[in-house]
């Protein structure tokens, strides 16, 4: 056969999760591209595949000089197989340049379909599944996450995003004020892995399980958030709220005295806005 390119999707925690024509053409590949050759190898060996002198590094810091190499590799008739650390290679993944290059080289590509979070954490998480937007990972800040953050306020389709454990309250709590508390959503967890969890809820229910640690803040987390309504698109700008309350807090009035005063200002419940004064009080900074 001629020389070709493979991308094979590769399990997100359950070893067994690899199909049979994604392991005979790791074992049949000339060389194994991975983007973490250490974390790769525990694949390798638990499904007995030999990559002595056939395994090496693609991953963000090399991708262009690598897939140089690939493509002259595979013109030349040789079958190269690329893995990312988990899941389907190109999906908030490197392999997306790989693909690029080998087309613009006329080098046939190939992707082998298997394993990623994105579909089963739609799924599961019980929102309208005919269609969807899949933001990756948002940007860390500044006008472009803004940007993602407002395309969700607004979507008529489920979004669907990865976030770091680390990051997952921040970010709920950044959906909170752009979409409101009320939108549905859910937090997927540790899919396919041992404590696989999937909570379900509005934005500020899955915000208040944080806080009470029934969500804990590690793990591969997928969040899901639900569309918009024509009510929730025509209504205040959660955003302008939120800094209404902090402008509040900081002159020392009490939540349950904002809610009564925004509530009025903008024609909406009394109990979302005192939600939004409660959260934003345990996130400001402690006096010292």
């Amino acid at each position: 056969m001629t020389g070709r390119v493979v991308l094979v999707a590769t399990p997100i925690g359950n070893l067994t999760d690899i199909t049979l024509r994604a392991l005979e053409a790791l074992r049949l590949a000339d060389r194994i591209y991975a983007e973490d050759t250490r974390h790769s190898q525990g694949l390798f060996n638990a499904h007995g595949i030999a990559t002595a002198g056939r395994l090496r590094s693609l991953h963000a810091h090399n991708e262009r000089e690598r897939c140089a190499e690939i493509v002259r590799l595979a013109a030349g008739g040789a079958l190269i197989a690329y893995v990312s650390d988990a899941g389907t290679p190109g999906i908030s993944d490197p392999g997306a340049e790989l693909v690029r290059a080998c087309i613009s080289a006329d080098v046939p590509v190939e992707m082998l379909p298997g394993a990623n979070a994105v579909l089963p954490a739609l799924v599961l998480s019980g929102l309208p599944t005919d269609a969807f937007t899949f933001h990756g990972f948002l940007e860390r800040k500044g006008p472009a996450r803004s940007g993602q953050l407002e395309m969700i306020r607004v979507s008529l389709v489920t979004s669907v995003l990865y976030e770091s454990p680390r990051r997952i309250a921040a970010t709920l709590q950044e959906l909170g004020e752009a979409c409101g508390l009320h939108r549905p959503a859910a937090v997927v967890r540790e899919l396919t892995k041992m404590f696989e969890q999937v909570r379900r809820a509005t934005i500020g229910e899955l915000l208040a399980s944080i806080g009470d640690q029934e969500i804990p803040q590690r793990g591969e987390c997928v969040l899901v958030v639900g569309p918009t309504t024509a009510s929730a698109q025509s209504s205040p700008d959660a955003g302008r709220i939120a800094l209404d309350i902090d402008d509040l807090l900081a002159s020392g009035m009490r939540t349950r005295d904002i809610a009564d005063s925004l509530s009025a200002q903008y024609a909406i419940p009394k109990r979302d806005v005192y939600e939004m004064a409660v959260l934003r009080s345990k996130l400001r900074p402690k006096r010292r």
